[in-house]
């Protein structure tokens, strides 16, 4: 089955693909085609036109074509009905009717303006509404402190502190000893440390939390304190030969392995695979292999 619509997508003529390809017709083609040229190339085509004016498939009352085609194949999936609201949203500029319309929007095109050939932009846009079905399917009830249960415990901590701050004993504060052990347990968890937002949670100076960490964490602030604890977990990791190098990164929580090789080279002077080479060489018995 071949469908036909005009050039340069952003939401519909995205969102419709993904949804024919999801729902409809896994093995269906796409033309992109300028407007003048939609309807007479369908005809020498036998593709069917959509998103344009005076064809089946198009905008209807308040509705979009994401929106026809859910009705015209009866799709009853939850998940795509939560994001028929935020493609009609989007592509009518009524972002009233769901919060994430605008968004869907924003990134939508932020792809058009990067992504000049329309087919690569689907391609993309296949990724996008993945994304945002799974989104649909399972974590819309979620929210983003939900997910990041390290943050909150953060907050504890310094908590803590404050109390610790208000005794005037000259002592390690107790949130010292209870920070690292967060960090250490946490270390393989992708997290952010938002210091400002931390800071007006507990109305002090951003500044003051920084060179008090720094005080009690080998005189580092928290970014390079934490890659450097990453890294001494990835050197042990190093030595168990049935982990691969993307594993290593992964589970030291890196973004991704080209990240994990800069950091670590900055630490030890040598990339993760010279690193294990050299490691490999000078054990007993491996001479020569």
């Amino acid at each position: 089955m071949k469908w036909i619509t005009r050039e340069r997508p952003k939401i519909d003529r995205l969102a419709c693909p993904w949804l024919i390809k999801k729902f409809v017709d896994k093995n269906a083609e796409f033309i992109y085609v300028p407007f003048n040229e939609v309807l007479y190339k369908a005809g020498i085509l036998k593709a069917i036109p959509f998103d344009i004016p005076d064809v089946e498939f198009t905008h209807y009352d308040d509705k979009c074509t994401f929106d026809y085609i859910i009705k015209k194949y009866a799709i009853k999936d939850p998940a795509v009905l939560v994001m028929a609201a935020i493609v009609r949203g989007a592509d009518t500029d009524r972002h009233h009717i769901a919060k994430e319309a605008a968004g869907l929007l924003a990134i939508s095109s932020g792809l058009a303006y990067n992504i000049t050939d329309d087919y690569e932009l689907m391609e993309k846009g296949m990724m996008l509404y993945d994304a945002l079905y799974s989104w649909a399917t399972h974590l819309q009830k979620q929210k983003h402190l939900q997910n990041s249960p390290f943050e909150n415990l953060l907050h504890e901590v310094y908590n803590r502190f404050l109390k610790d701050k208000t005794t005037g004993k000259k002592k390690i504060p107790n949130w010292v000893n209870d920070l690292k052990e967060i960090i250490q347990d946490q270390i393989d968890t992708q997290f952010t440390f938002d210091l400002k937002k931390i800071s007006s949670h507990l109305k002090l100076n951003p500044s003051y939390l920084s060179r008090e960490f720094s005080k009690y964490f080998e005189d580092q602030n928290f970014g390079d304190y934490v890659r450097k604890i990453r890294i001494d977990k990835a050197i042990n990791l190093i030595q168990n030969p049935t982990y691969s190098l993307t594993e290593i990164a992964y589970l030291t929580g890196f973004s991704d392995q080209s990240h994990f090789t800069r950091i670590f080279k900055h630490y030890t002077g040598q990339n993760p695979s010279a690193y294990r080479k050299n490691l490999q060489k000078s054990k007993p018995g491996t001479k020569g292999k």
